[in-house]
């Protein structure tokens, strides 16, 4: 429910690396740390843009976003572990509470495919 694209920060805890850069795990959802803001947000499930929507008397009116996402990436690759977790590939989705998926669009690197 972002209006722009973000960026996935995958830190080096896990010691793994994938193209040159450090590896993901299903476990790397954590907001603000791996998921960063998407612009605004459109939802009206977050408390922000419904509270200005309805000061706007009714007017959608996306606020910043910040997005809340408590349960992992899924589902992970079936066959390749980082940190002791499934890698996290380009066909996970990620579930915002606010209603949104967050899924990878760019993987950032292409020399390694994670199945």
């Amino acid at each position: 429910m972002g209006a722009a694209p973000s960026a996935l920060v995958v830190l080096p805890l896990n010691r793994v690396m994938s193209g040159n850069q450090p590896a993901a795990n299903i476990m790397d959802h954590k907001p603000l740390v791996n998921i960063m803001p998407f612009g605004v947000c459109r939802s009206l499930a977050y408390p922000a843009t419904a509270a200005a929507t309805a000061a706007a008397m009714g007017a959608l009116t996306p606020m910043p976003c910040m997005p809340a996402t408590p349960a992992p990436w899924v589902p992970g690759s079936v066959t390749v572990m980082v940190g002791n977790q499934p890698a996290l590939n380009n066909s996970c989705k990620l579930m915002c509470a606010f209603g949104g998926v967050i899924q990878v669009v760019a993987p950032g690197q292409m020399t390694e495919m994670i199945p």
